[in-house]
């Protein structure tokens, strides 16, 4: 089948790429000239496991092409997908710009009816507006005999894991009420539907709600995690022994309830403020959202309050290696990463931070470019040299079984402040070092 996918983000290039690889003719249409020429060459602009390959595959064997014209797209389906960004705006609504600008170009330039399948996170009701949109300006062109249905198909992707789990999906939401266009996404996601049935049918408000309401229990429940590990720290409890306790309830489990710096990323903090703010634009004050939020700013302040309740407020001549720049592991995205907010707590204190991350290390110098405060080196190792103590903010894998005498012999104060809780507090302290963590006792 052709089909259109408009934006090379993380969200529109994984599903452009995996469909390619199913055997879909994929166009994907990006607007950035600069990231549309590295796509041309075959070079991907994000990190994403197994990503490159696929996209380099696909394209040499032709199932997928780049284009910035939205002309080239509609000429080449008759199905589009919208996967552009919709980042936060100042109030905290999600900026649905890019979406309707899409949204009005396929209504204006068609010639033929168009399924239009909306990936992008909107608000509750945009795929009804995307329609009464898109309808009025067919009839504004005299075409009011074109059809075109605009569907919510919300994307469940984690960062790290994108392409895997856009290839072995949890479930395929189709938020809709017209039979052929159920029936044409069911033909296209066949290939990822096979082993048992993943669809699930409901209307686009649904849909929409859905992918919002996913974000954020997960987001919850890291927030509800990070409170009880002060409450742990607070009672003398060691909230690992807690996390063990709990998660062995079913009704609980185990993902999502390790405590640690606070959550970060394109989405849980863009959709839990998106959500609250549509909540009160409805009248209704989304309490449990709200305080998400708060726990989640606190969390992120939690390494560089430790810093200075060890070392005083005062930080000038101080040096910290930092271990993890990108929000999660397995990316290179730092798009509200907890690692930003110690680097600007530790810069207005006035140390000076060396620091090092497998993937992020542009995107660090895309944000803060050359400072005097900030020596980004090649290694985790090389953040120890001269460095008073070490912070952790990211848990890469190949942050998790270090070599602790090096750690010990490189650092000045032989210090760890963890914000990942990587490390037994008891294995640790027998190399001789010091070791703060989140919600731990201490050994």
């Amino acid at each position: 089948m052709n089909i259109g996918v408009f934006g090379a983000g993380y969200v529109g290039l994984v599903q452009a790429a995996v469909l390619a690889n199913v055997g879909h003719n994929v166009l994907c249409i990006e607007n950035d000239a600069t990231k549309r020429a590295m796509l041309e060459r075959g070079e991907v602009p994000i990190f994403e496991p197994g990503l490159t390959g696929m996209v380099q595959s696909n394209m040499q064997e032709g199932r997928l092409r780049f284009s910035g014209s939205l002309e080239d797209a509609i000429q080449h389906a008759r199905v589009q997908f919208i996967a552009v960004g919709t980042p936060s705006d100042a109030e905290g609504h999600a900026d649905l710009s890019q979406v309707f600008e899409v949204a009005r170009g396929i209504a204006n330039l068609s010639g033929s009816d168009q399924v239009v399948i909306n990936k992008s996170t909107v608000p509750v009701g945009t795929a009804d507006e995307l329609q009464a949109l898109m309808d009025r300006l067919l009839a504004e062109r005299g075409r009011s005999e074109l059809r075109v249905d605009v569907v919510s198909n919300p994307e469940f992707l984690k960062q790290g894991a994108a392409v895997s789990d856009c290839q072995r999906p949890d479930r395929i939401i189709i938020g809709s009420s017209e039979p052929a266009s159920i029936e044409l996404l069911q033909e296209i996601y066949n290939p990822f539907n096979r082993n048992r049935e993943k669809i699930m049918v409901m209307d686009r408000r649904s849909a929409e709600l859905t992918k919002y309401a996913a974000n954020c229990f997960l987001a919850t429940k890291i927030s509800f995690m990070n409170e009880m590990a002060g409450l742990s720290e607070l009672f003398g409890a060691d909230i690992e022994a807690v996390r063990r306790g709990i998660g062995a309830d079913p009704r609980i489990g185990y993902d999502f309830i390790y405590p640690g710096c606070g959550y970060g990323g394109a989405c849980f903090p863009k959709d839990v403020s998106a959500l609250k703010a549509s909540a009160r634009q409805a009248g209704h004050e989304p309490a449990i959202l709200q305080a998400v939020a708060t726990v989640n700013d606190r969390q992120k302040r939690k390494v560089g309050e430790s810093i200075h309740q060890h070392y005083g407020e005062d930080l000038r001549g101080r040096v910290i290696a930092l271990w993890g720049l990108a929000f999660k592991a397995n990316t290179g995205d730092m798009r509200e990463a907890p690692s930003r907010t110690l680097l600007e707590q530790l810069w207005r204190a006035g140390a000076r931070v060396r620091a090092y991350d497998p993937e992020a290390m542009l995107e660090c110098r895309r944000l803060y470019g050359e400072r005097s405060d900030l020596e980004l080196v090649d290694s985790k190792e090389a953040a120890l040299e001269g460095a008073d103590a070490l912070a952790i903010m990211t848990d890469w894998q190949s942050f998790k079984a270090p070599d602790f005498d090096l750690i010990r012999n490189s650092l000045k104060d032989a210090l760890i402040f963890d914000g990942r809780n990587l490390y037994e507090p008891r294995a640790v302290q027998r190399y001789g070092l010091r070791y703060h963590s989140i919600g731990r006792l201490p050994a």
